[in-house]
């Protein structure tokens, strides 16, 4: 069966949603002090306080548990943008902040940040449905950037160049290729296709 043909969850009750924060937080918690290979799902389960049969229930694999916390790392990265808007006279200039502070907030934890990439880039079908949310929030949040709420779609092309920039960009700076001044010259050309838009 492919995420396709999933049926939709029911949404978690209070308790269940309460549990899946603990596994998530578990997860970053093991990923950050050891990477990829440090998040086992027997541990998790211990450290979130669940069976592993549980654990399973709601993450069928390591890759769908790390590309989940990817996307409760962006839910906290959104709701600090919207507490604190980016500065930036254009769209572009608001853009290329929110992705730079994103960016760091990855730099400060390295191996939390190599787990959740890998676990995006090792993502198979199977997990398409979670790797679709994560697009979307970043989609979510880049236009938030650049306050628009029914974009255009030539602007969504642009904003998809742009989140593949920043993807490509966080590969290479995580595996020691390019440095933060190299990302952020990159962002920021990715980021001026958004003036061209009509």
């Amino acid at each position: 069966m492919t995420a396709e043909d999933r049926p939709a969850s029911p949404p978690l009750t209070e308790r269940q949603e309460a549990r899946r924060r603990r596994i998530l937080h578990a997860s970053a918690r093991l990923a950050g002090r050891g990477g990829f290979d440090a998040v086992q799902m027997r541990e998790v389960a211990e450290a979130a306080g669940v069976a592993l049969g549980t654990l399973y229930r709601y993450f069928p694999s390591k890759v769908h548990l790390l590309v989940a916390t990817m996307q409760d790392q962006l839910d906290g990265l959104h709701a600090t943008l919207r507490k604190r808007p980016p500065a930036g006279e254009t769209a572009a200039e608001r853009v290329a902040e929110t992705l730079m502070r994103a960016f760091r907030a990855l730099q400060r934890e390295p191996q939390l940040a190599d787990a959740m990439v890998r676990a995006l880039t090792f993502a198979d079908r199977s997990v398409s449905q979670e790797v679709d949310t994560v697009s979307r929030q970043t989609t979510a949040i880049i236009l938030d950037a650049m306050g628009l709420a029914d974009p255009s779609p030539e602007q969504l092309a642009a904003v998809r160049v742009i989140e593949h920039t920043w993807h490509s960009a966080l590969i290479t700076w995580l595996s020691g290729r390019a440095s933060i001044a190299q990302v952020r010259t990159d962002i920021e050309t990715a980021c001026r296709l958004i003036e061209r838009q009509p």
